[in-house]
């Protein structure tokens, strides 16, 4: 199908809608470095400018919209969020867009932080939003560790169906487990995601295989506890300051922070999947990226949709 996508960052959801066969025929961020990221390894179908000046007009016809909207204000990484953060209206920007193009479905990504912020009430009024426009809405809280991915990372992934069409989106079944249970495999670990991975130390040629010097110091704070191999990693953020700062996760070893590469890795972007600007800026991309396995298994679920695409 053909999907537009808003807030595309470095492409983390993208990447997992064109894995499951559908075709991003246009794409918007502000962040400039992100933005380069994704042209270099998406292609150039991406705009680099404020949707807010972005006429709905401008924007091509299409079949599912897409978009995982700035969560720095929702998230409980972020301990001064506020229901008045500015950010937190970015949204809104995302249904414009959905009213005005009126495609057969929508995905939105954020934070699970979002369902409890102002005790509920924002995310209510998010979902009642996205109800008027006229679509069958639900959402579910997804670990993406059961999809594959080597992180603990818990998102909120809200789906819409245009009422006038016959489909039901059924969020897709777990691909491994915890334990194993089910006949699943396991969650991935750390270590399985970087068994590829040279040390960094070491002479080679791995893109954004550069690690921050940042002092490690095991207080057990955010960025500063050590990582068992043998499980999957903790949630990857975005933030801390322009030097890369102390949310980057330790490496596994407990001597030094994780590369921008292993980084990505245990987000579960392809080793050849290049990031673009400094290394505070990629580390920053990476944090803020949907893994693209969990992309993959909830835009495939859109796969099992019979009717006419391409128009809407």
């Amino acid at each position: 199908m053909k999907v537009v996508s808003l807030f595309s960052g470095a492409g983390g959801l993208d990447l997992g809608f064109k894995m499951a066969g559908h075709e991003i025929i246009w794409a918007n961020d502000l962040y400039e470095d992100a933005v380069e990221t994704y042209r270099q390894n998406l292609g150039r179908h991406i705009v680099c400018e404020d949707i807010s000046k972005i006429n709905a007009d401008e924007i091509p016809d299409c079949d599912i919209i897409i978009g995982g909207f700035p969560c720095q204000g929702f998230s409980v990484a972020n301990t001064k969020r506020h229901e008045n953060d500015e950010r937190n209206v970015l949204y809104k920007q995302l249904i414009r867009i959905i009213n005005a193009k009126q495609p057969k479905f929508f995905l939105a990504e954020n934070v699970k932080g979002i369902t409890n912020l102002a005790k509920g009430k924002v995310f209510q009024m998010i979902l009642e939003d996205f109800t008027e426009l006229g679509y069958k809405v639900k959402y579910k809280v997804l670990n993406a560790a059961d999809y594959g991915v080597p992180q603990t990372r818990q998102r909120v992934i809200i789906t819409g169906v245009r009422k006038d069409v016959n489909f039901e989106y059924e969020y897709p079944h777990p691909t491994h487990s915890k334990e194993g249970a089910d006949g699943l495999p396991r969650w991935i670990s750390v270590s399985e995601a970087m068994e590829l991975i040279p040390d960094p130390d070491k002479p080679n040629n791995m893109p954004n295989h550069v690690y921050s010097k940042y002092k490690l110091n095991f207080n057990g704070y955010l960025g500063h506890r050590p990582l068992d191999p043998d499980k999957p990693a903790p949630t990857v953020t975005a933030r801390g300051d322009n030097k890369g700062g102390v949310v980057i996760l330790p490496h596994p070893n407990g001597k030094r922070r994780m590369s921008c590469r292993e980084l990505a890795s245990v987000q579960s972007f392809p080793l050849d999947y290049e990031f673009y600007g400094n290394n505070s800026s990629v580390y920053r991309q990476i944090g803020n990226a949907v893994p693209p396995l969990l992309g993959y298994a909830v835009a495939e679920v859109f796969n099992q949709y019979k009717g006419e695409q391409g128009n809407v």
